[in-house]
Order: C-alpha cells, then structure tokens, then sequence
C-alpha cells in the first residue's frame, strides 16, 4: 500500500514538490525554466572504551582495520603455529567482510520503506545512489522512476539511514528503485562522468545564463567548456511556441564545499582536507584580491557561512552571479554580492572585502590553515579518537569522503568529546533542484570529469 511505501517522510524535507507551474507537461515560455541531520555514528567498537590502540573504523558490521590491530598484537606474543592458522582464518572472515558491505547493485521494484532522513531529486537511480554516498549519514536509498504511477513524484530520492545500517523493511513495489551507498566501496570517490542525454526531462531552477544553441550535444558541449555549468535543459526544434526553440539553460549547484555551522568554542579546532579542488583549472594559479578591513554594502544574492576570507571568496569563485563578496570574521558571515555596473567601498574593521578569481586556479594555501576555537557543526561521517588536531587533518586529508573537519583538545569543555576527530562532508555532486517529464526537452550534465 502507498502508506507504507516512502510516502512516510516523517517530516523529512521536500525540495522536489510541485509548483504550479511543474503540473505543465509543455511549459510555454522561458521563464517557467528558471528559477539540502540527524547524523549516526558510524563506527564498529567503542573507541573510548577499546582495551587496544585506537585506529580508523569504517566498517559498519565488523572493523577489520580494529580488529587487524589485535590480531598483530597476538602474533607478537604468540608465535606457535595454530595461533597463526586461526589469524588466517580470522583475516580471511575480515576480507569477506569488507565484499558485504559494498552493495553496489540496483534492486528493481523494492522499496525500503521509511527511515528517511532527506529527499531531493535525480533524473535516475545511479545519481540518487551518488547523492546517497555523498551525503554525510546515508546509508541506502529508493528512488521513483519515470514509470512511478501512483502520483507526481517522479525522480524523487529518497535518502535513510537506520542505527542498525541496515534498512528495516524491503516491500516489493512497482516504479521504485532502491539500493546502498557506496562509501565502503573504493579506496578512492572519483568525480563521476554522467555524459547520458535525458530526452523528453528538465531541470527547472538553477540557471545562471542562456544561450541559442544547434543541437543538445553543443548545448552539453557549452556547459562542459563553462567553469560553472554543472548541468543543462535545452529546448529542441520542435517546441511550441517556438520563440525558445533551440535554447540552452546552463545551470549550476555548489561544488565548493559549505560548511553548515560554524562556532566559536574554546578546546575546537577545525580545517579542511589539503586535497579539495575548489576550481575546474589545474592552471594557472591566481591570488584574487583581499581588501582588507572593507566592506561593500547592498547587492546581497546570499548570505552564508565560510571559515574564512579566503573560503568566502573560494565560493564567491564558485556562484556564477557573484561579483564580489564582504566577510565579517566576528560571525563567519559570507555575504555574496551580485553588480557587474559598480563597486562601492567603505572603510569597516573586521570586515574583509574581494573579488572572485576568473579562468584560473584559485590559490589554495588557506586550506593549510587550521581555525583554533573554531568548530564545523554537523555534517558528521564519522569520529575517531587521536592524540592532536594534526593527526585529525591527515586523515581528513588522506580520507576520500572528507571535506572538513573538527577536532576537541584537552581544554574542551566536555570531557567526554576531548580527543575526538570528527569527519564531514556535504554532497558537491552536481543536483538538480527539480527534474520533471516534460516533451521536446533534453537535459544532461556537464562532462568536464570524463576522461
């Protein structure tokens, strides 16, 4: 029954619903194409307590990483024969282990009814299953296909997590796919190259620019070449009225990583990961340009936080409407400003001005920096326990899934959190904020990531 398929949002958020405008299956004119936790811990023992050294565990059902360690442990103290028989045969059960908990099929016509945490939308099931592994807490997800029937929610994904990692219920169910995230996967998340054509779907909201193009494959071909266009809706030959035909709408979502909350908090410290690729070009690099104690009032297109100058102007770099950007360091206030006409200035301490840069590498030395008394607020992959904050940038760094980190040192308040390195990230991949089935439209996105 309907009821007990993903329906039940509990309260989840719906960015896909429907506007007026989307129950059109041929929308008339241009504009009607204009115009994202509750976190488990994942972890395989409890670290506070492990009468062992503590390390890295990532799997959900059986921490080999953990258990490798106590297994070396026995070697050392005991070198008899059968000792190293039965280590063998405990490894061999550690390495299946591992093949369990990457699922990376599709199971057709299933539902895992519930345990939502988070909806958005993907024009099939190998980009909803790429925003569930993406994203911070997902741990498996069902999508609705195009041949969904039982109402408009077509190409919705439905992101759930559960504490046992696993989903509660499976119910066979027409127009659905579900399947797993791939976090467990490989030792390395690649950017991944989606060159399909979407015929006869959009993807309403996000655009930046539009332009008249010959065919959907030079309309892919521009947003490829765009530094911001991260996918696309072009309006074929044959659409009425026939004043749009043949336009292309680049459209973009964040690729810079945005970290949700950001506090003062004695005891914290918090960074990113060296390895973040905050711009498409690998050269040449270029500084930008930093005025400081300035501020530039009005033209605010949106307001968010940023950890530093530098992370606001690494996403002023980014939004294709940013012009220019003022930050203020008391609050961690990114204010991103749009007026390609003028600048005006004013003096302002604590407030730090800039332009984005252009067709070049931004510089990236801020993400060296660490941020003491500052904590990153949710987003959370995981924690593990470490001696110093340097040890907690390694593993962000070296860790494919992280973007940005917290660490709490000795003098943090709470005892129970001192040692602890908590792991983020928040999905960069490219998402369409709505994907609808509408004749004589063709969407894809952009290939700058195939090879």
């Amino acid at each position: 029954m309907l009821e007990a398929t993903s329906s039940d949002l509990g309260g989840a958020a719906t960015p896909c619903m429907d506007s007026p405008a989307d129950n059109n299956p041929n929308p008339t004119n241009s504009e009607e194409l204009g115009l994202v936790s509750a976190v488990p811990m994942i972890g395989c023992i409890n670290v506070a307590t492990a009468p062992w050294p503590v390390c890295s565990c990532r799997d959900t059902s059986f921490c080999c990483s953990c258990f490798s360690v106590i297994l070396f442990s026995s070697v050392a103290k005991n070198k008899k024969m059968g000792t190293c028989w039965i280590l063998l045969g405990l490894l061999s059960i550690c390495s299946l282990c591992f093949s369990q908990d990457c699922a990376q099929e599709l199971i057709e016509n299933v539902d895992f009814p519930g345990s939502d945490i988070t909806t958005l939308c993907s024009p099939d099931a190998r980009h909803c299953q790429q925003l569930c592994t993406e994203h911070p807490s997902c741990l498996f997800f069902t999508f609705l296909r195009h041949d969904w029937t039982k109402d408009k929610r077509n190409f919705y994904c439905y992101l759930k997590s559960t504490p046992s990692k696993k989903p509660n219920v499976r119910t066979p169910l027409q127009g659905v796919t579900s399947g797993f995230s791939l976090k467990y996967c490989n030792p390395e998340l690649q950017p991944t190259c989606r060159s399909p054509l979407y015929q006869n779907m959009a993807f309403p909201g996000a655009n930046y620019k539009s332009l008249f193009t010959s065919s959907d494959e030079e309309c892919q071909r521009v947003c490829s070449q765009d530094p911001h266009c991260r996918f696309f809706t072009f309006v074929n030959g044959v659409f009425k009225p026939g004043t749009i035909r043949y336009k292309c709408h680049l459209k973009h979502s964040w690729s810079v990583p945005r970290t949700p909350v950001i506090k003062r908090e004695v005891g914290a410290v918090s960074g990113f990961s060296h390895k973040l690729q905050i711009t498409p070009y690998s050269k040449p690099v270029c500084q930008g340009k930093l005025l400081l104690n300035t501020d530039i009032r009005g033209r605010d297109i949106e307001n968010l936080p940023a950890a530093s100058a530098e992370h606001c102007q690494a996403l002023c770099t980014d939004k294709p409407r940013c012009t220019y950007f003022s930050y203020t360091s008391r609050n961690f206030r990114c204010c991103l400003k749009g007026n390609p006409s003028v600048l005006v200035t004013r003096t302002k301490v604590g407030v730090t001005s800039g332009i984005p840069v252009h067709f070049c590498r931004m510089d990236d030395s801020w993400l060296q920096v660490s941020h003491e008394g500052v904590s990153f607020q949710g987003s959370d992959l995981r924690f593990e326990l470490m001696h110093d904050p340097d040890t907690c940038q390694r593993t962000c760094t070296t860790d494919p899934l992280c973007q940005f980190y917290t660490y709490f040192n000795e003098s943090y308040s709470n005892s129970a959190f001192r040692g602890r390195c908590y792991l983020k990230r928040v999905i960069t991949a490219p998402a369409p904020p709505r994907v609808k089935n509408w004749n004589n439209f063709v969407s894809g996105f952009s290939q700058k990531n195939c090879v």
